[in-house]
């Protein structure tokens, strides 16, 4: 270790790196090199925040809207969210139930930091978003997956659930729709999952809803409403994917009153509140007519339609059929050991260096979620994007035997 390396903690040395936006930064590394870099790694729409929304930052700030502001947030967004968590999702969260942060990431952080003691475990549904692991390490907490894969569509038992669940279990954490296998959790398996963790009455759940309003199943259920988790369930929401919103940087959370104040005192002393005049637009978007953002879940469906059945006639390509979110997962197992002569496929990480080096496609490795036999592709991008982008992967793997 160099001097330099000394004065760093352990805790930033262990922490690892972003595959998303260490992939992103390999695509403008490569454009910089003057290649044609098709970059579907990101998570983020690839549309504009609608007009509406815009128009009222403006307007608060014209209005004076500049200034700090509670640190929960300003009362008409806190208000806006509950009457949301009420409309949409049956969840019965108070205004002072609920605290805004500088997106959903740091919500996530905000919550690990306020719940986990060193050795605490947090059983996660694997795979998983990136973050939520090194979040839960980062808090001296103890990630406990329960894995499934594409043959379960992504989505583990309840058995499973419980088995995975110890004295030292803080909480239960998933994503519906799932970043990143676009699996969505229906009423059925929720109420079976619900019912598994009943009996344990030290665990809460963490159900991360970010991906709600991009759900082709036309059905997103809450765990939140069911009545024996209503009080035992931490709702986390944002305005990032649903509203095309992610340099924004405002989620929120629902929780019992005594999880909110401890997540505002956390994050009273790391950022404060979320902008101003951004809180105001988030109260605007969630009140007004979501006819934009069911636009975009339809192009999202129709992408995901296209992307799906191009990848369905790539041999070796396994997947299942995503019913939210904007990604697909396939399981690319198949591939390992073969080789173009020069470099071996030997699981999902050198998968996505070869189809980056070798297509300029840029994916994101399933390691990073917790199944290195998979990769993530993003289809926030132009059906024109995607079409070239699965027909160089096509062309590319050819080469492997």
């Amino acid at each position: 270790m160099t001097a330099t390396q000394n004065i760093l903690s352990q805790r930033v040395l262990g922490l690892a790196e972003s595959e998303t936006l260490k992939m992103a930064r390999m695509a403008r590394e490569l454009r910089a090199l003057g290649h044609d870099v098709i970059s579907l790694s990101l998570g983020e729409p690839d549309f504009d925040t609608p007009v509406h929304i815009k128009d009222a930052a403006y307007q608060a700030l014209k209005d004076g809207y500049t200034k700090y502001t509670p640190v929960a947030g300003l009362i008409e967004l806190t208000k806006a969210i509950s009457e949301k968590f009420w409309r949409d999702n049956k969840l019965e969260y108070k205004p002072e139930q609920i605290v805004v942060s500088n997106g959903a990431k740091q919500t996530v952080y905000n919550l690990c930091q306020a719940l986990l003691d060193p050795g605490d475990e947090v059983v996660v549904f694997a795979p998983y978003w990136v973050s939520y692991w090194e979040i839960i390490k980062l808090s001296g907490g103890v990630p406990v997956p329960v894995y499934a894969g594409v043959e379960q569509d992504f989505k583990p038992t309840p058995e499973q659930v419980a088995a995975a669940i110890t004295d030292k279990t803080k909480f239960v954490l998933y994503s519906s729709p799932c970043n990143p296998t676009g699996s969505v959790f229906t009423r059925e398996e929720l109420q079976a999952i619900a019912a598994a963790i009943e009996p344990y009455e030290h665990v809460f759940v963490v159900s991360d809803e970010i991906y709600e309003y991009i759900n082709f199943t036309h059905e997103h259920v809450s765990i939140g409403s069911f009545p024996n988790m209503k009080n035992r369930t931490i709702t986390i929401n944002g305005f990032a994917k649903g509203f095309a919103m992610t340099g924004w940087r405002l989620g929120y959370m629902g929780a019992p009153k005594f999880i909110a104040d401890a997540c505002a005192k956390i994050q009273g002393q790391v950022t404060s509140g979320a902008s101003s005049f951004g809180q105001k637009a988030g109260a605007v978007a969630l009140s007004s007519d979501l006819e934009p953002t069911f636009s975009m879940r339809e192009a999202f469906r129709e992408r995901r339609d296209i992307v799906i059945s191009m990848l369905e006639e790539i041999p070796g390509i396994k997947t299942n059929h995503p019913d939210g979110a904007f990604y697909i997962f396939p399981d690319i197992s198949a591939y390992f050991g073969k080789t173009d002569g020069n470099v071996v496929i030997n699981n999902g990480d050198d998968f996505c260096d070869y189809v980056m080096s070798q297509a300029y496609v840029g994916l994101v490795s399933g390691a990073a979620f917790g199944d290195d036999r998979c990769f993530r592709l993003s289809y926030a991008a132009s059906e024109a994007e995607l079409r070239e982008a699965v027909r160089r992967m096509r062309d590319v793997l050819s080469r492997l035997k």
